[in-house]
């Protein structure tokens, strides 16, 4: 019987289209930690998967011939395909090709240093680390307080800006209710 204690809601913070291309114009591909990051945050913005939705695929996951996508496992053990661009299946494609010709299936897509499964908090560190980088070129990335699922809002916002409409967007991001995707609107 204790009441809920009354605050505002805090607006939804997320990357306008400039600070995201900033941001992945400091990414170093020369370097293959380079080229994983740039593919990493490139599938995020394209995807607007959730960090363990993105950590957790699997190479058997993506499908980047005919109808690029990828099937993600969401909250509650929920499956969906979400269609890739051509760009980003392209930089899936080329990390993987880095890897030789017969990749295991049930390899992690994104690893670490190690070979192992990059973490939650190792995304962490990589967005705030060109987040860093390009506060120089951007200082609109400055005032925000950016983390990984901010890229989940900000493939929301651009859909929903590019005339998506919100059905769409409510199945692209996995969302059970298309009222959780009315706050983006």
């Amino acid at each position: 019987a204790v009441p809920f204690k009354r605050s505002r809601t805090r607006p939804i913070e997320y990357f306008d289209y400039h600070e995201i291309e900033a941001m992945l114009a400091t990414v170093n591909r020369a370097t293959a930690d380079g080229r994983r990051d740039y593919t990493l945050l490139a599938t995020m913005f394209n995807t607007g998967a959730r960090v363990q939705e993105l950590v957790a695929m699997n190479v058997r996951d993506l499908q980047l011939e005919v109808l690029p996508q990828v099937r993600l496992y969401g909250k509650g053990r929920k499956e969906r395909w979400c269609p890739l661009w051509a760009q980003t299946a392209d930089l899936l494609r080329a990390l993987l090709a880095e890897r030789g010709s017969n990749v295991p299936l049930d390899q992690p897509v994104f690893r670490n240093h190690r070979g192992g499964r990059l973490t939650r908090f190792g995304v962490r560190y990589l967005l705030s680390k060109y987040c860093a980088r390009a506060k120089g070129g951007t200082p609109t990335l400055a005032t925000k307080r950016l983390h990984p699922h901010s890229m989940r809002h900000s493939t929301a916002v651009h859909l929903l800006r590019a005339g998506v409409d919100i059905t769409t967007i409510s199945h692209w991001l996995g969302h059970a209710s298309v009222t959780t995707t009315n706050r983006y609107a």
